[in-house]
């Protein structure tokens, strides 16, 4: 690339790359059934596909950000984006159970650190009043995959094989690896950035309470998505047919976030950050009072979604507080959500397992959503001493 390219095919290429890791995180899921009948394990074995993945994300994204602090951001984005590729082209030819959970961690390993430079490189070939646009332009690739790519590997799964939802990953990590290549700037490396100065996050108040607000407040949006399937099949009895409808709205909905409240946010990042957290613990607690109306739960759902765009929001704030220490913070936020992605289905997990239904899942993710509140009202005041002691 030279250093006239249009900024908006940094972001095509960056957002290609989201595509391509939304693909596989959810789609996984819906190949599960495939995968668990042609591997003859059973259902909760085959579940540890999709949490060995996780593992890989919690891991690598630490990991790599701190080991490669000293490599151009290009060089480093081509690196995990190859990495990826190669993770889940093996994972298609994965011959037995076992080697099947070593591919789908290695696959996991570079998402954490590609999302957190892609976020860094998007607000880097913009103007800082719209670095949330940005990032939020690149996150546009997660999403829309909800939309595009997951119903396409399933299809796909169906049809031919599981394997080949797999391929058509490896085929969108390929084409990541090309758009980078010709359209990424070279960034250099900051002098004062290395590995001693990207862990001096863990140390940073300002950086811990907000993947904190991530962690928690996030976890409520995936304790009713995990078991939404579930909620439309026993509560609303909705037909199978319908209810990739229900799943598309929400992809629909995080889409649609990510592409309005980031402006918001360019303006007035903590607020509409506490905005977003309110909006999302009033879809959650209204989710139990409309599960049994596919019209309403619908509704609901597109809300549950739209608070998807925090994570845009807080990759923002993460920028910052950081300092020194951008790599790895940008990874971190991450890392959290998938803290999150833990988190919110096992609580919900636990509602269930007590009785309370399917209904509760909506309960739960509310006071998970009021969590990540509380916590980002310690993170507002902390920001508001500062800036006091400043002046």
């Amino acid at each position: 690339m030279t250093r006239h390219t249009h900024p908006l095919l940094v972001l095509l290429a960056l957002a290609t790359g989201g595509f391509a890791i939304g693909t596989t995180e959810f789609a996984t899921m819906s190949l599960l059934p495939f995968i668990q009948s042609d591997m003859a394990i059973s259902p909760s074995t085959a579940s540890h596909v999709i949490s060995v993945y996780a593992l890989g994300v919690v891991i690598g994204a630490p990991v790599i950000t701190v080991l490669a602090a000293r490599i151009d951001r290009k060089w480093l984005l081509l690196a995990l984006m190859g990495l990826f590729a190669i993770g889940n082209g093996l994972s298609a030819v994965a011959s037995d159970y076992g080697s099947l959970i070593l591919f789908r961690f290695i696959s996991g390993l570079p998402h954490g650190a590609y999302f957190g430079l892609a976020a860094l490189m998007a607000a880097s070939v913009v103007s800082s009043g719209k670095r949330t646009r940005a990032v939020g332009m690149m996150m546009m690739g997660l999403t829309v995959a909800t939309i595009v790519g997951v119903p396409l590997a399933t299809w796909l799964g169906n049809v031919f094989g599981w394997r080949f939802g797999f391929w058509l990953v490896t085929a969108l990590a390929l084409l990541t690896v090309v758009m980078i290549a010709l359209f990424a700037p070279k960034t250099g490396v900051a002098t004062a950035q290395s590995a001693k100065s990207e862990l001096r996050a863990l140390s940073n108040s300002a950086v811990l309470l907000t993947l904190a607000i991530g962690a928690i407040g996030f976890g409520g949006m995936f304790a009713v998505y995990t078991y939404l399937t579930a909620t439309l099949d026993h509560v609303t009895h909705m037909s199978a047919h319908a209810m990739p409808l229900i799943l598309a709205i929400f992809g629909l909905g995080m889409t649609v976030g990510n592409v309005i409240l980031p402006r918001f946010a360019d303006r007035s990042l903590m607020p509409t950050a506490g905005g977003l957290l309110l909006w999302s613990a009033a879809a959650l607690a209204a989710f139990p009072l409309v599960a049994d109306n596919p019209v309403l739960i619908a509704i609901d759902v597109f809300c549950i979604g739209m608070s998807g765009a925090l994570g845009t929001i807080l990759q923002t704030r993460l920028m910052d507080v950081a300092g020194e220490a951008q790599n790895l913070a940008a990874a971190l936020n991450h890392v959290a959500f998938n803290m999150a992605n833990a988190l919110g289905p096992w609580l919900a997990g636990l509602a269930l397992a007590f009785g309370f239904g399917y209904r509760s899942t909506g309960v739960v993710g509310c006071c998970l959503a009021l969590g990540g509140l509380a916590i980002w009202a310690v993170a507002r005041r902390q920001e508001k001493r500062q800036r006091h002691a400043a002046a």
